[in-house]
């Protein structure tokens, strides 16, 4: 049987490691029974491998701003001299300097998508969820979206009819719902409209996003999601892939879901669901 001194330090252990405050060099081996030495040293190599993994992180997060900062000045110059070339230049030169610019454009999105894709699957950033309302959200979602909206003629028809209580990370819902409608007008015809709305429910609340635009195959809705997937009716329509599945990772992230539906060539739904405050 075990004395009352020997629960005791298992006891100090267990507490040190939860709290993660637990060192080798606390306890003396010579006083400990051999499941006492077991535990010591299972604790102490889960202390050094989690010691790893913080600095491996680390490491990764270090990278990534790097590769982020590092990427920017050349980027922003390339496409400011392109800009210029264009500006001066007559013929095929001009247009030349035109798809430099329209492509440096492209890999700045990839670089940033990139790197919050990334943030993100390390967990280096984690979601700090306040009280908000979905209206909050929608509404930031499309002022954002308003200037592209504007250059193809596309109405944003926002519904203020109902709204909902909801505990979110406003900054990266906010996110999630842009990418939503940033694909809705990316797909939608000049002139048509797009609708968004809030619907409550007992258990989730729901931001819905309605286009008019191409619709998507029934086939095709399961790999939306899908890093960097694109689908044969659209590649050589602008974009790089990772929009929607940022937005259902930041979706899922906080207890919610995404549901699609479509009829192609009568446009899509899509439908963002967050938990109700009240059944957190």
């Amino acid at each position: 049987m075990f004395k009352s001194t020997e629960y005791k330090l298992l006891n100090k252990m267990l507490d040190e490691a939860i709290s993660g405050e637990f060192a080798e060099s606390s306890f003396d081996e010579s006083e400990l029974s051999k499941l006492q030495s077991k535990l010591m040293r299972f604790l102490t190599t889960s202390s050094i491998s989690e010691k790893k993994l913080r600095e491996e992180k680390e490491n990764i997060e270090e990278l990534i701003t790097n590769i982020s900062h590092q990427t920017k000045t050349p980027l922003t110059n390339i496409m400011m001299y392109s800009e210029l070339l264009g500006e001066k230049a007559d013929g095929e030169l001009k247009e030349y300097a035109g798809e430099i610019h329209s492509q440096s454009k492209k890999l700045e999105e990839l670089i940033t998508a990139l790197v919050k894709m990334s943030r993100l699957e390390t967990g280096i950033f984690r979601l700090q969820p306040e009280d908000s309302t979905l209206l909050t959200v929608l509404k930031r979602a499309r002022d954002q979206a308003l200037p592209k909206a504007k250059l193809k003629n596309i109405e944003l028809n926002l519904s203020e009819s109902t709204d909902s209580q909801v505990k979110i990370d406003v900054k990266w819902t906010t996110e999630a719902v842009f990418n939503i409608i940033d694909n809705a007008i990316k797909y939608s015809d000049e002139g048509t409209c797009i609708n968004l709305k809030i619907d409550t429910y007992e258990m989730f609340s729901c931001i819905s996003v309605e286009d008019h635009g191409i619709g998507i195959e029934e086939e095709e809705i399961p790999k939306l999601f899908a890093r960097f997937y694109r689908s044969r009716e659209v590649r050589d329509n602008e974009g790089i892939g990772v929009g929607l599945y940022l937005a259902r990772q930041l979706v899922e992230g906080q207890g919610g879901y995404i549901k699609v539906r479509s009829v192609p060539g009568n446009g899509s739904t899509f439908e963002l669901f967050f938990p109700n405050m009240s059944k957190l």
